[in-house]
């Protein structure tokens, strides 16, 4: 799994300190080749590759699908990359390289969404389950977790392309049910509080901004990969 890229989307502006830890965890304990940063490149960030893109106007759903497309067409990204975002971090090492995990069925995500009244959001899970149980897939898995994703690009392209008329598509679970990826199933693991209720032996963690700024779990992470990584300017922090 050495010779897959890592590929990030990163919104515009942020200083980002989440993704600096991020990426000090992805170079200690994911085996990759490359790190691609989609969007948006940190003054700070070194050693990475970047793809810009244009960000203004659009949601942020739209925004991830536009770097996941661009990611998909660069020639020099590898054809089977893992999916990220800047607020994944990797606590264990992946010797075997990166699983697949599903959150299970997509019937079961929507009846926890439901009770949190998350508008756009549980619109697009529906919308997606919808085109997928019309597409043959009549009880389809979720894939929305907060965990690096593999994929391949022609897999992802074909999903893109089949939900390109959704406002908020739900890419990760269009492209898993698509392509048949399986994998195992799991709790999501991102912490929302800043309280000490959190597994500090899960293998893989991710935060909300002021759960990694102002919480236990982010002065965890912090604590977890306190030495500068390949992937920044070097400085003490």
């Amino acid at each position: 799994m050495d010779t897959v890229d890592i590929v990030c989307p990163v919104r515009e502006g942020a200083a980002n300190e989440a993704l600096r830890y991020a990426l000090r965890s992805w170079a200690a304990n994911l085996p990759h080749r490359r790190v691609w940063l989609i969007g948006y490149r940190p003054p700070w960030a070194h050693g990475v590759e970047h793809i810009p893109t244009h960000q203004a106007g659009n949601t942020k759903y739209r925004n991830t699908t536009t770097a996941m497309r661009a990611a998909c067409e660069h020639p020099d990204v590898t054809d089977t990359f893992l999916w990220v975002n800047d607020d994944m971090f990797v606590m264990r090492r992946q010797e075997e390289g990166m699983p697949v995990f599903h959150r299970g069925r997509v019937a079961e995500v929507e009846a926890y969404y439901a009770t949190r009244g998350n508008g756009s959001y549980l619109r697009g899970l529906r919308e997606t389950r919808d085109l997928l149980v019309s597409l043959g897939h009549a009880d389809p898995l979720s894939y929305e977790l907060h965990v690096p994703l593999p994929v391949t690009k022609r897999g992802m392209l074909a999903a893109l392309e089949i939900g390109a008329h959704l406002d908020v598509l739900h890419k990760r679970s269009m492209y898993g049910n698509l392509a048949g990826i399986g994998g195992t199933r799991m709790r999501d693991v991102k912490v929302l509080q800043r309280a000490p209720t959190f597994d500090r032996g899960a293998a893989f963690l991710s935060t909300m901004p002021d759960a990694f700024t102002n919480g236990h779990v982010g002065r965890f992470i912090r604590e977890s990969f306190r030495r500068p990584g390949p992937y920044e300017t070097r400085r003490r922090h």
